[in-house]
């Protein structure tokens, strides 16, 4: 326990009882699911967040399946602890990384960024993984339960990179009551112990944090990127603006910097310039998708955060300093512990 965090043993039971089936299903002492964040979830932030008693979750974003390989290696020989691995949907190579889980006896397996196939669903629940499934709607999350989801995860639109247009709690509200087969995890906007238990006594089983998590002292992310984190308000954690219907945009919730307003003054240029006849729809949606590319790296790694994306929920007006894993997590615990015994 860390020096400040206190926690009641009445408070503790009772929160140990409510996510039960949530730990019992990760394995883990607490139901707290590392979100997976692309070039910060990796071997150390996981390995951290899984050693105390937390559920990590590694990143797969574009890795190959040998770079996947080795991180699922390197993560274990930081922990012993259970963790899982986050595979998008829409990766090329799906197949084999799904193959590289079934070698490296991955136990919890993520499949987010789409609908997962029948296939991928299969080879998955084929070696005996446990398969975690996001979904923005209460029909899909029946759809994946009956397709053989083993946990679902809800996100609403306060969660930082690619969003959908729902808040938490109306997706709360709309899919706990009628998901009792599965555990469900819940998403978006978390950054206090005291609405962890509030979810929980909704019916959720856990839940998945991610931008109290960047700022964690084994975080790799660059001192920039966490330094831009804990000056940050919710308000400037923005979603990003589609100009025009003609060309769409996924909407992303980032820190507002010059990346994001010259993202906004390079749609308005193609707009003007498609109907100059100067490019085509394909093209304009060509740079517009384009704009981005390498953005989360040149902020994660690089430290650019005027130009690259920084990706941030917005709870990351509650990020207040940079500290251990463990002490996010015991701080976490207690006040939920407090909450349930007021």
């Amino acid at each position: 326990m860390f020096e400040g965090v206190a926690m009641s043993e009445e408070g503790l039971a009772r929160l140990e009882a409510l996510w039960k089936r949530g730990t019992d299903f990760l394995g883990s002492k607490y139901a707290i699911l590392g979100g997976a964040m692309t070039w910060v979830s990796e071997r150390n932030l996981v390995a951290a967040i899984s050693n105390a008693g937390g559920f990590g979750v590694i990143a797969c974003g574009g890795m190959t399946p040998d770079l996947l390989a080795a991180e699922i290696d390197a993560t274990r020989a930081l922990t012993d602890k259970p963790f899982g691995v986050n595979l998008i949907t829409l990766h090329p190579a799906l197949d084999a990384l799904i193959d590289v889980c079934g070698e490296k006896e991955v136990s919890h397996v993520v499949l987010a960024g789409g609908l997962p196939s029948g296939t991928a669903i299969a080879k998955i629940k084929g070696y005996g993984a446990k398969l975690m499934c996001f979904a923005p709607t209460a029909t899909l999350a029946k759809k994946l339960v009956r397709s053989g989801a083993d946990a679902i995860i809800i996100e609403g639109m306060e969660a930082g990179g690619h969003i959908g247009p729902v808040s938490t709690s109306v997706l709360a509200q709309e899919i706990l009551p009628v998901i009792t087969d599965v555990p469900v995890f819940v998403a978006g906007g978390i950054g206090r112990g005291e609405v962890i238990a509030s979810y929980l006594e909704m019916g959720a089983s856990g839940v998945q944090l991610g931008t109290r998590f960047v700022v964690a002292e084994e975080c790799i992310a660059h001192e920039k990127f966490k330094k831009a984190f804990i000056r940050a308000s919710a308000r400037d954690a923005v979603a990003s603006v589609q100009v025009d219907a003609r060309f769409p945009v996924i909407p992303v919730r980032a820190l507002k910097n010059e990346g994001t307003e010259k993202f906004m003054a390079t749609q308005r240029d193609i707009v003007a310039r498609f109907h100059g006849g100067e490019v085509s729809q394909e093209e304009g949606q060509m740079q517009i998708e384009h704009f981005w590319g390498g953005a989360l790296r040149r902020a994660v790694v690089d430290g650019d955060v005027e130009t690259g994306s920084v990706m941030a929920g917005q709870s990351v007006g509650m990020v207040k300093k940079v500290e251990p894993t463990a002490a996010i997590i015991d701080e976490l615990v207690a006040q939920a512990c407090t909450y349930l015994v007021a």
